[in-house]
């Protein structure tokens, strides 16, 4: 009987050797861009360190659907994760987005500087919700860039201007602005510029080059509007059922992989910056009074997702905390 039993074993060894758990990973970033380098890379990596037990499967290029089929494709189990925006993915946890407060940064040391405390506690609040965030990347800063001039708030009423779909705070910015905005997937924005139902749209430099918008637009507003943040989460559901030690890989690898991407982000945003004015992009500045009707645009914008419940009120005083902090560092340094 016990020769039987170990024989029954043996056979399905291989058969549990292969049974790997398998992250079906769905994004609109094209494959070879710096995005997709970097979480190929750590994919091998998971699956070489836990000896074939995880693997990470890509659907680049946005083939499985914008963020909310995406995001219904995973409570169906059909995926079990995706690259987002911080727009798309608050959806499930709006606080996630809160980084991209318009004008709530100067600059992108004051980012890194708030991020250091605030990421862990921004992660909590996402997986609370069923969703597992490994890894945050900002992307840097979007301009607004459009096919026609733009100087101020009067010109950009006058344009068609996009919004990212269930994007709530650029919704709500444009609304403070004034603005009527059109919603539309990311995916769609290209043919949108070449068809002239979109004129304006808010991306960073090194996003305009990769999604071939700087072929279509003209001009652009020299004024850092918003952090765009890019989130690789996953299903909680699938993740808890890994081992510990599994987990652990899983958690480092991508952990790394997306510091290199934000470092690649940051290193892209300027050499696109040098692209854009060498394709004819005319990049315009705004005069202080402008300037602080744009910072006005921000603090409306702030306190009306308070209101509305987009955000925490909570998280937000401990970002403008650590941001005042910061800049009292700065400003005591010889």
């Amino acid at each position: 009987m016990k020769r039987i039993l170990m024989a029954g074993l043996l056979a399905l060894a291989p058969v549990l050797a292969s049974a790997a758990t398998v992250f079906k990973i769905a994004t609109v970033a094209p494959d070879g861009t710096t995005w997709m380098k970097e979480m190929r890379e750590a994919a091998a990596n998971v699956k070489a360190q836990t000896e074939g037990r995880v693997e990470v499967k890509y659907f680049p290029g946005g083939v499985m659907g914008n963020d909310v089929a995406v995001l219904r494709k995973m409570k169906l189990g059909q995926l079990q994760g995706g690259a987002f925006t911080g727009g798309e993915i608050s959806q499930v946890q709006g606080d996630i987005q809160i980084y991209s407060l318009p004008f709530l940064f100067d600059d992108l040391n004051e980012i890194a500087y708030v991020r250091k405390t605030m990421d862990a506690e921004v992660k909590q609040r996402l997986a609370a919700k069923g969703i597992v965030p490994l890894g945050i990347a900002g992307g840097g800063f979007a301009y607004l860039m459009s096919t026609k001039p733009l100087r101020n708030q009067h010109d950009l009423r006058a344009s068609k201007v996009w919004v990212p779909q269930n994007d709530k705070i650029a919704q709500v910015a444009f609304e403070q602005s004034q603005v009527n905005p059109i919603p539309l997937p990311l995916g769609d924005v290209y043919t949108s510029l070449q068809t002239g139902l979109l004129e304006t749209v808010g991306t960073t430099t090194s996003g305009a080059i990769i999604f071939q918008w700087h072929t279509k637009v003209k001009y652009a507003f020299d004024l850092p509007l918003t952090y765009v943040l890019g989130v690789f989460a996953v299903d909680k559901r699938p993740y808890d059922k890994l081992s510990p030690a599994d987990r652990t890989v899983v958690d480092r690898e991508f952990a790394q992989a997306f510091q290199d991407i934000e470092l690649a982000a940051a290193k892209d945003n300027e050499n696109a910056w040098q692209t854009l004015v060498k394709n004819g992009v005319s990049f315009v500045k705004p005069d202080a009074t402008e300037h602080q009707a744009w910072i006005d645009v921000g603090v409306r914008t702030r306190d009306a997702m308070v209101a509305n419940g987009g955000i925490s009120k909570d998280l937000l005083d401990k970002i403008l905390a650590l941001k005042a902090e910061y800049q009292s560092q700065q400003a005591a340094k010889p």
